[in-house]
């Protein structure tokens, strides 16, 4: 299930490239300080997506190591995926605002990248079981 909810997700953010390149193609003026905003963001977001993925998925996979029939880490382990896949479409929807409100697709094209490998190496692995034990 994880793996679906993965590449539909590494689907979208190319959808959003397009939609963006069709939608917000006319160079307007805009304010830079934005842009600043939204580095700001998406570097918070990143730092988020590493919290996430040390507090809940690391952690209920070293508990789903010694338990892999515990129903609760199970649940965490895949919310901790889950939440790092929404992180990681909010960085490539920043690309897509940016590109709606007049950005180039230059400035737009970080963002859209960003999601897409931090979402494509967050892949989901199965927790390895303990041997001995």
């Amino acid at each position: 299930m994880l793996r679906i909810v993965q590449r539909t997700m590494l689907g979208s953010i190319l959808l959003y490239a397009t939609a963006g390149e069709l939608v917000g193609g006319r160079a307007r003026v805009v304010d830079p300080s934005l842009s600043y905003i939204f580095s700001t963001a998406s570097v918070a977001i990143v730092g988020i997506i590493f919290v996430v993925r040390r507090t809940l998925v690391l952690r209920s996979a070293e508990s789903l190591a010694t338990h892999p029939d515990d129903p609760v880490t199970l649940r965490h382990w895949k919310s901790g995926y889950i939440a790092t896949y929404a992180l990681c479409e909010a960085l490539a929807l920043f690309g897509l605002i940016l590109r709606i409100m007049g950005f180039q697709l230059q400035q737009s094209l970080l963002y859209y990248i960003s999601g897409f490998v931090l979402l494509y190496f967050f892949g989901p692995r199965e927790p390895a079981l303990t041997l001995g034990e």
